[in-house]
């Protein structure tokens, strides 16, 4: 089998180093498949209760030479991670006891290296995880803030699927009374009565969605929110987006216009994750360049999350998402208006009322802990099942109002995995580490 590629009938044995490049105090090599305990017995002359570390002295399987005194254990399918036989090799994490023991499996008749994201994939095909668990999993190897790991946490617990089994629920509960319904009607009757309350029902369970739809969306914790820095030339952008970030992340100078295009800087901010963008100064110019910069600050200001305007207030572009600053309080004699904030990158001045500000609109821009984290794959499902539901509500048919109902549990199907996502399933496992 060549690199990238899958075996997807589960043949195969696949095996991995599951932690950190050595060296490291303890390298954890794993191995997923039908061959799994032949390969612990090939190495350690025998196969260790299950579920209790044992410890063995592992050997080559061809040449008996002695590669590390290791734990070992052993988990039977299918009540594994993958659901498969499962063997874990715990051993001392030098580069070079790690490369023997790779090297000792890769002569085992029917092992061969896993790829990326292979383990997860396997206990994704057998009901192990659903297709929100392994995104959760996947969202949570790239965690860099406190907030990301969190909401990451949440979906790999399974904090969505269990709301969608709900939804399923209700919906399968809908589908049944009109099923029922048109059970128990007549060939001859003009119309089929449904349920008392049943509407009702539907409704509600429509708002339910609707309220789940408007949520702050998860890829504001995965990018970081937007924050546009914005003004004229020489207001101090890039002093306050260095003095934000933590780092030189931008020129400065006392030459007006230095900055032309816009520079991005990834921070996490009392561990919120937020995109700073530095901008070219607001002004007409003949220069072609500059030109070019102003109109992509424009679009930035446009596609912003928050915007921190450090120019006049009456020219702030949309005060709905903008926070107002005056910058180099510490040279620039006080104005008279009063919304202002007054800030000094250089000394400090009003940078921790700032950023409190900051963390303030993050709270209403981001998915609060009780939210279940919504990404872009999920929302597009949940909107064809709210579209199917008000096409129930609407339809006189009763024939038809089955069939939309069909289609929202489809619908719903969609985020958990059940149907429909081959197309989408080698880009999230291919984001997953080799061992994951």
């Amino acid at each position: 089998m060549n690199a990238g590629q899958v075996d997807k009938g589960g043949r195969d044995t696949i095996y991995a180093l599951s932690s950190g490049s050595p060296p490291a105090a303890i390298a954890l090599v794993r191995l997923s498949g039908p061959r799994a305990a032949d390969a612990l017995v090939a190495l350690g002359g025998r196969l260790p209760a299950a579920r209790q570390a044992s410890l063995a002295a592992l050997r080559h399987p061809r040449t008996g030479e002695l590669l590390d005194n290791a734990l070992v254990l052993h988990f039977p399918a299918p009540a594994s991670a993958t659901g498969e036989d499962v063997a874990e090799l715990h051993l001392h994490g030098g580069r070079s006891v790690v490369a023997a023991v790779l090297a000792a499996l890769e002569t085992i008749e029917g092992l061969r290296p896993a790829v990326a994201g292979e383990f997860t994939r396997r206990a994704f095909k057998h009901g192990r995880i659903d297709l929100t668990e392994a995104e959760g999993l996947a969202d949570l190897l790239l965690a860099e803030t406190q907030s990301q790991r969190r909401a990451a946490l949440a979906l790999a617990g399974g904090s969505l699927t269990r709301q969608v089994e709900d939804w399923q629920r209700q919906v399968l509960a809908l589908g049944a009374a009109v099923e029922a319904a048109l059970d128990f009607a007549d060939e001859d009757d003009v119309a089929v009565e449904l349920p008392a309350g049943w509407h009702e029902e539907l409704a509600a369970l429509a708002a339910a969605l609707a309220a789940a739809l408007a949520r702050p969306p998860a890829e504001r914790l995965r990018d970081g929110i937007r924050v546009v820095i914005a003004g004229p030339p020489n207001a101090g952008k890039s002093t306050l987006l260095n003095a934000l970030a933590g780092r030189e992340a931008a020129i400065t100078s006392a030459i007006a216009g230095t900055t032309r295009d816009l520079v991005e800087a990834p921070t996490a901010i009392a561990g919120t994750p937020f995109l700073l963008i530095d901008t070219a100064g607001l002004r007409a110019s003949s220069d072609e360049i500059e030109a070019i910069g102003v109109a992509r600050a424009e679009a930035s200001i446009a596609a912003a999350d928050l915007i921190l305007w450090l120019g006049d207030p009456q020219a702030c572009p949309d005060r709905s998402r903008t926070i107002i600053v005056r910058s180099k309080c510490d040279i620039v004699p006080p104005a008279p208006d009063l919304e202002a904030l007054p800030v000094s990158p250089v000394t400090g001045a009003g940078m921790d009322e700032l950023t409190d500000r900051l963390i303030g609109c993050a709270r209403r821009l981001l998915p609060g802990e009780a939210d279940v984290p919504l990404n872009a794959r999920h929302r597009a499902a949940l909107r064809e099942c709210l579209d199917a539901l008000a096409a129930a509500q609407h339809e006189g048919d009763i024939i038809l109002v089955a069939e939309a109902l069909r289609a929202a549990r489809a619908a719903l199907d969609r985020v958990t995995g059940n149907a429909g996502v081959e197309d989408m399933l080698a880009s999230l496992f291919g984001r997953l580490c080799i061992g994951k």
